[in-house]
């Protein structure tokens, strides 16, 4: 499997919002591994990368934020000029499209997190091309 499971959060666009996420997940041990947040007037997506992603689904659901796991892939992505283009490339001549992503450094690579409409076959492909993708134990500890 080369998938892993991203924790979103519909977060309610007010002070102090982000901050009871953030809280609920570090102090039951759960580790942001990557984030993205976008906002909108009225709310925010909170799309995260996390050790433990049902433990922190359950933390979330404790105090009343609702979150969901999504399976996405996380591309490791040499800091070569062009490597990011050239994974797309595969991605689209295999029929995939992406429907969101967010990068991180970690080490000598960067890695990409994707949203595809068909993630397990995204991954294989991937990998069939020479690409890295995080398994799930790698891609929760890193930056550990």
């Amino acid at each position: 499997m080369s998938t892993i499971q991203q924790l979103s959060v519909f977060l309610e666009n007010r002070e102090g919002r982000l901050d009871e996420v953030l809280d609920a997940l570090g102090s039951n041990g759960v580790n942001i591994v990557a984030l993205s947040l976008a906002d909108t007037t009225e709310y925010g997506m909170l799309r995260m990368i996390v050790s433990d992603p049902e433990r922190g689904r359950e933390e979330l659901k404790k105090i009343g934020i609702m979150a969901m796991l999504t399976p996405v892939i996380a591309l490791r992505v040499p800091h070569d000029t062009g490597s990011l283009s050239k994974a797309m490339h595969q991605l689209v001549q295999g029929g995939i499209n992406v429907e969101y992503m967010y990068a991180f450094a970690n080490g000598e690579d960067a890695s990409a997190v994707l949203k595809t409409n068909e993630p397990q076959r995204a991954a294989h492909i991937l990998n069939e091309s020479g690409f890295g993708v995080w398994e799930a134990d790698e891609a929760y500890r890193a930056n550990r």
